[in-house]
């Protein structure tokens, strides 16, 4: 019987995972290799005094990408991993006391908005069916497909986007957008958000962005039944019942090439033979860290990087019946927090809170009577920063908001504790500077300055995750694996 080829894949992020799903159903005999020694990436979990958290990403969107895994390895997807949708997507808490719920049906949620605000129930429906037309423009185009292939931009999708270009609000912001769209500061400040969704800044992220609201509100958001984590879980056990070898606390030090082909790779000093790489690694270390003896991409590996996250994870020894799932705590000046982000290189004062609560749906991720806080604002990656000052400061400014908006005294409900800053996310996911998203996209042609999902120079490298198109992300790194393995033809 011949040997089959070897598949190398740098990584065990959900987007490694997916690459080695595919991968091992295109016949190869697979090898993932991971520093760390469990998989996951970010999307991982925490478990103290009795709470478990999600660690990473809380949103769950798309969830057909995840469910196409099993069904591709013939599988029903069912019988190994569920998820409900959510009823309300997010809980709204502002300043000025109001509160609003993001109802999934889109009748209830403009009823809520013009009860709350006076709003006009059109201005929703208005804004979503934009949201809408620019997925449906835009998905197959720049989510689906490689941006770095000339067929892509001669498919019948593509040309028909050609037809829209003055429609999908390329150069004016998504804040100007939702401006446009909204009479209230609350709702403008309520879509501006998504631009968080992948590290940006509302006031100068192209509107085109605000594809993103049709996701969660017009497909729905979701919640695994076991949790976040049980993603990763549940590819992982897929990819090892398909023969899918992993190695933990492997770490990876060396593409290996002869000419300019990728041919080996050195794991823990040993170096192996491999007829092709996948790095699911950020890609600015698989160049620094991996290729370092090679030319460097400059241009693509030097642009601006996404926003990172400051996170405490925090066993609350009380039950709030005003929370869910999801919830927004919004500061009070939103352009002066981002300016703070992402000009200044800090953090305001004010921040905008996010607590996720996976115990009110799982109800044993946090003892009877308590809830586990996933609490987490935006902060920009790590460039120097003193972050034991900013972590100090902001859990002061976090906890005295979260007190006064909730009338509790959130401090003495604190039982455990755990926090996540951007070096440390630096550290254990070797995300460059510790951005969440790899580059931001505050400008119109962020989207054409991911680096491609496989090299132009070296033959049988290639590269999935949230640094490379499409982008940041569960949806999208799941993508960037299916457009990379796409590129290597089946056995």
């Amino acid at each position: 019987m011949a040997k089959r080829p070897t598949a190398g894949i740098i990584g065990a992020g959900i987007a490694g995972i997916a690459a080695s799903i595919r991968l091992a159903n295109k016949g190869y005999d697979v090898h993932v290799f991971e520093a760390n020694a469990y998989p996951g990436g970010k999307l991982t979990e925490i478990r103290q005094g009795g709470y478990r958290f999600d660690a990473g990403p809380s949103l769950f969107t798309l969830p057909e990408f995840v469910d196409e895994l099993f069904t591709l390895s013939g599988r029903n997807a069912a019988d190994h991993f569920q998820y409900i949708q959510l009823p309300v997507s997010c809980h709204y808490f502002y300043e000025d006391g109001t509160k609003l719920k993001a109802y999934a049906d889109r009748k209830k949620f403009a009823e809520e908005i013009y009860q709350k605000t006076g709003e006009a129930k059109g201005k929703i429906d208005k804004a979503l069916k934009n949201s809408q037309r620019l997925y449906d423009l835009l998905s197959d185009l720049f989510m689906k497909k490689s941006l770095h292939r000339w067929q892509t931009f001669t498919n019948p999708q593509a040309l028909k986007a050609y037809t829209q270009l003055h429609r999908l609000d390329f150069f004016r912001s998504m804040n100007e957008a939702n401006e446009s769209f909204f009479s209230d500061f609350r709702l403008v400040q309520l879509f501006n958000r998504y631009a968080t969704y992948n590290g940006s800044d509302p006031y100068q992220t192209p509107a085109t962005l605000n594809i993103i609201p049709h996701l969660e509100f017009n497909i729905g958001a979701y919640f695994p039944v076991e949790g976040m984590h049980s993603i990763t879980i549940s590819l992982f056990e897929l990819a090892k019942s398909l023969g899918v070898n992993f190695h933990f606390n492997a770490k990876a030090e060396k593409i290996h090439l002869d000419g300019n082909k990728a041919n080996g790779l050195t794991v823990n000093s040993e170096k192996m033979p491999f007829d092709l790489l996948v790095s699911n690694m950020d890609i600015v270390n698989t160049y620094r860290k991996l290729l370092h003896d090679q030319p460097q991409p400059k241009r693509l590996l030097n642009q601006p990087k996404s926003s990172s996250a400051l996170i405490f994870y925090w066993g609350i020894a009380r039950h709030f019946e005003e929370l869910d799932l999801h919830n927004i705590f919004f500061s009070q000046n939103y352009q002066q927090e981002f300016e703070y982000i992402f000009k200044k290189g800090g953090v305001s004062e004010d921040p905008t809170v996010y607590i996720n609560i996976t115990s009110k749906y799982r109800k044993d991720d946090a003892p009877e009577g308590c809830e586990n806080w996933f609490t987490m604002i935006n902060v920009p990656n790590n460039s120097g920063q003193d972050w034991d000052q900013i972590i100090q400061q902001s859990r002061e400014n976090i906890v005295k908001k979260l007190s006064r908006m909730l009338n509790r005294d959130v401090a003495a409900l604190i039982q455990c504790e755990s926090i996540l800053d951007p070096r440390l996310i630096e550290a254990r996911t070797s995300s460059s500077m510790g951005a969440l998203y790899g580059n931001s996209s505050n400008n119109k042609y962020a989207a054409f300055l991911r680096h491609a999902n496989f090299s132009r120079k070296y033959k049988n490298l290639f590269f999935c995750g949230g640094s490379v198109h499409p982008g940041g992300g569960i949806p999208l790194s799941l993508l960037s694996a299916k457009i990379a393995t796409e590129q290597i033809p089946d056995i």
